[in-house]
């Protein structure tokens, strides 16, 4: 489904609530099914990638209702070691996170399996996942030969390792503490900086001894011993409003002069809310209201100013892995600042569900905005608060962010501008009421 966005005549204006995090709502199945007891959840990310974890784990015996709205899920876990071998191949949609972090748990299992997903997974890096967990005893292999999906897996008795990643990337990190789960001794995953936690405060939650040590230079250390029993939790999981869909409000209130919008129960888990240091680098005006903790996550309520005098800034080193997913919108919103932003360090969005540098630099030429490849990111060359967007077509190579992030620019570019976003359905990925929310404001 293509869909054309068309600029706003008016300033953003009101509160709104945006869907549970992703990357909680994944772990609060998979940890759940793991867990011994009932996990009940609330918040839960309705789309597609976060679906494709619930079938999954079904399709391996693990009782999962889910509430009409699908928000809320009840998780009838079997302990570590009551995954039932399943009868077909599991089928992982567009979830990175899903196959990754699920792999790290079927290296463990007494039975054999095999995981797919659509075409942009079947393309998507698996080597990252499968050397360190073939280091740890894991029967892995890509059954085309070319490091991707489909993957089979048979199941294997596992030992602790300690791995040097060479990313800073929470998939790679989960997959091999899932695994470490089962492995005899200890699991160390050393990263060269500490990529988003949410598997480290759920797994700790749950019962599971994990220590995290940030090394001198800014390399992070995470341990987890053997865990022989998970405990579901006796108060229902609160997920609080996934940051970065919360993005593209944020970067549109920015954008649009006049708008003043208040985003509300948001996560700001420190790993995670790199986008709101990277826009108090260019002077925004964004403050946090009502900051409390949610189980082990901290929330607030993120309210947003249209801010007229943005500057460029330089964006790279350890804040990459904080604001990875948000980089696209990040970059739309540079287009709107005074002089250059520069975004480097960031060859991790080569191998999203799209090359995102590559794809952002083509989808600016097309709107009129001028960007620079490089071989790690991106340069940006903002044309301040009179920004000037040209209508246009924007391929979205199916990826959602993407998707998103040119509908934002096309709301900044005034009542003339008019942009076409091929397979706008991709957005049901991860946030299935997105132009209903956009539309609200």
């Amino acid at each position: 489904m293509d869909k054309t966005i068309k600029g706003v005549l008016r300033p953003l204006k009101g509160t709104i609530t945006v869907p549970g995090d992703k990357s909680i709502s994944h772990r609060s199945v998979m940890l759940g099914a793991l867990s011994e007891g009932t996990t009940h959840v609330r918040g839960f990310l309705n789309g597609a990638d976060c679906l494709s974890t619930i079938g999954c784990f079904r399709k391996m015996g693990i009782e999962i209702e889910l509430s009409p709205d699908e928000t809320e899920v009840t998780i009838h876990g079997r302990g570590i070691h009551g995954l039932k071998q399943p009868s077909e191949m599991l089928d992982c949609g567009n979830s990175g996170t899903t196959t990754r972090l699920l792999s790290g748990i079927l290296a463990a299992q007494s039975f054999e399996s095999e995981l797919t997903g659509d075409e942009s997974i079947q393309k998507r890096p698996m080597k990252r996942i499968m050397t360190p967990l073939s280091q740890m005893g894991a029967d892995i292999s890509s059954i085309r030969g070319n490091g991707c999906a489909p993957l089979h897996i048979s199941g294997s008795h596992l030992h602790g390792i300690t791995y040097e990643s060479p990313v800073a990337s929470a998939q790679v990190k989960s997959a091999i503490l899932f695994a470490g789960l089962y492995a005899d001794g200890d699991t160390t995953v050393i990263e060269p900086a500490l990529s988003r936690n949410h598997s480290e405060l759920m797994l700790q939650a749950l019962g599971a001894h994990v220590e995290t040590t940030m090394l001198p230079d800014g390399r992070a250390k995470i341990t987890i011993k053997k865990c022989d029993k998970l405990t579901a939790p006796k108060e229902t999981l609160e997920i609080p409003g996934d940051i970065s869909s919360a993005a593209y409000f944020i970067s549109a209130a920015l954008l649009v002069p006049g708008s003043d919008i208040v985003v509300k129960n948001v996560g700001i888990n420190p790993t995670r809310a790199g986008i709101l240091k990277a826009y108090a680098a260019m002077g925004a005006d964004i403050t946090l209201e009502h900051q409390h903790l949610a189980g082990s996550e901290d929330v607030a309520d993120i309210h947003v100013k249209y801010t007229e005098s943005l500057h460029g800034t330089e964006i790279g080193g350890f804040l990459i892995p904080e604001l990875i997913d948000e980089l696209p919108v990040i970059a739309a919103v540079a287009a709107g600042a005074e002089g250059d932003t520069i975004i480097k360090d960031a060859s991790e969005l080569k191998v999203k569900e799209s090359n995102r540098i590559a794809v952002m630099v083509d989808g600016f030429k097309n709107t009129g905005i001028t960007a620079d490849e490089t071989e790690d990111g991106m340069i940006i060359h903002g044309q301040g608060s009179r920004l000037s967007i040209h209508s246009g077509e924007i391929d979205t190579h199916k990826d959602h962010r993407i998707a998103m992030t040119f509908a934002v620019l096309a709301l900044a570019g005034g009542e003339t501008t008019e942009i076409k976003l091929l397979d706008a359905d991709c957005i049901n990925i991860s946030y299935p009421g997105f132009f209903d929310d956009i539309a609200s404001i």
